[in-house]
């Protein structure tokens, strides 16, 4: 995309060279490819002089600088404040590290709100939390039929004594988007805290972490092209509330005080990079949060032009079951086949150059839900260096595993 045309899906994908293996990725859910211009910076930062951050040395300040300009640059995908962002081996690993920091005030009698639709990640550390403290979960169950997570469900759920809502941004395993701002707007009028799993959304959409009314957010840049490592971002302020474990001699700032050992200021970089390559999309005119804002959503455009053309041809199919139902989702579809092994369909494809697997991709309880039990079906996801000679190959093989 530039500031006069369309999102160009050519010029991108030429900035992965995995691409160049024939195979047409919808594995994009677990971790999009690498474009060329990420594993660069890795490069460039693992071999120029780097230290302990600092002001004194050259090798001090190149730290400190990625550091910064890495912190600047979450805050502009997700619309936060880089004083708020803090970095983690993963998102599942700071949603874990925060929970017990968040919890340690709780205790018999205090509630927290999870979803079915979430999610591990943003389960299993609040039910574990809660657990230890004694206080009590409560679920909120999304509709098998539609897919969708009504507010008023969650809303029904919330008391004086509810401490902390968790919710995801959209479904990892069928795309949901849930109305996260009346989810949270819920929650902080029964003074809950919010805590939004970004991961899946941020790959594919604008995200506005003041819109969306999350106190925390997480997500993971290896979704939207960056390397693994996760980031959380809140406000400041918030943050300075909270008291985590850390060793003795290390900083008590903020954001530092959650980020436990030296960073890992490669794959900071790394971040950087895949983030100033969204934004790119957008041409050079405006700064980097503006240029991302249109970028995501011309990205978006064409994943869900894709994604209409997928479902579409998928409908022609005899004995599919397309469980991706909700009004307002990710181009992320999960597949059932009447009488057949999704994990057999995903090994038909693979053989044909087309990267779609099976499983339920750690959303056990919505897999659940579904009545998928843990094997949950095929995931076709979607990412922005998908293109229509993907599906074409994507729909032949469907074909061709259903006529076997």
């Amino acid at each position: 995309m530039t500031a006069t045309g369309p999102f160009d899906v050519a010029a991108f994908r030429a900035h992965f060279p995995a691409l160049t293996d024939g195979a047409a990725h919808f594995d994009g859910p677990g971790g999009s490819q690498t474009p060329d211009v990420v594993a660069q910076a890795v490069a460039a930062t693992m071999t120029q002089p780097m230290a302990n951050r600092g002001s004194v040395t050259q090798a001090e300040r190149n730290a400190d600088a990625v550091v910064r300009e890495a912190r600047q640059a979450v805050a502009d995908l997700t619309g936060g404040d880089p004083g708020g962002v803090v970095f983690g081996r993963s998102a599942t690993a700071l949603t874990y590290d925060l929970s017990r920091v968040l919890s340690a005030g709780w205790g018999p009698g205090d509630e927290v709100v999870v979803t079915r639709l979430d999610h591990d990640a943003n389960i299993r550390p609040w039910v574990q939390a809660a657990e230890a403290r004694g206080a009590t979960v409560r679920w909120a169950d999304f509709d098998p039929a539609t897919g969708e997570l009504d507010p008023a469900t969650v809303g029904a759920l919330l008391s004086e004594r509810t401490r902390l809502v968790a919710v995801t941004g959209a479904s990892n395993l069928i795309g949901t988007r849930p109305d996260v701002a009346a989810i949270t707007a819920l929650a902080h009028e029964a003074g809950a805290l919010t805590w939004v799993d970004g991961v899946h959304l941020a790959a594919h959409a604008p995200v506005d972490v003041t819109a969306l009314g999350a106190d925390f957010l997480v997500c993971s840049p290896y979704k939207f092209l960056g390397p693994h490592c996760g980031c959380l971002v809140a406000a400041p302020e918030l943050l300075e509330t909270l008291h985590p474990d850390k060793l003795l001699p290390s900083s008590n700032a903020v954001p530092e005080r959650f980020e436990l050992g030296t960073l890992p200021y490669e794959l900071l970089a790394g971040t950087t990079a895949a983030i100033d390559l969204l934004a790119a999309q957008a041409g050079p005119e405006g700064d980097r949060r503006s240029r991302l804002v249109a970028a995501m959503a011309a990205i978006e455009q064409h994943e869900d032009r894709l994604r209409e053309r997928i479902e579409d041809g998928v409908r022609a199919l005899a004995g599919v079951t397309v469980w991706s139902r909700a009004a307002h989702r990710t181009p992320t579809l999960l597949l059932t086949f009447v009488g057949r092994d999704a994990a057999d369909a995903y090994r038909s494809l693979a053989g044909r150059g087309v990267n779609a697997p099976a499983g339920s991709f750690y959303a056990l309880e919505a897999s659940r839900h579904l009545g998928l039990g843990d094997t949950g079906g095929l995931r076709v996801g979607l990412a922005p260096y998908s293109d229509d000679a993907d599906v074409d190959r994507l729909l032949a093989g469907l074909r061709e595993f259903l006529a076997s």
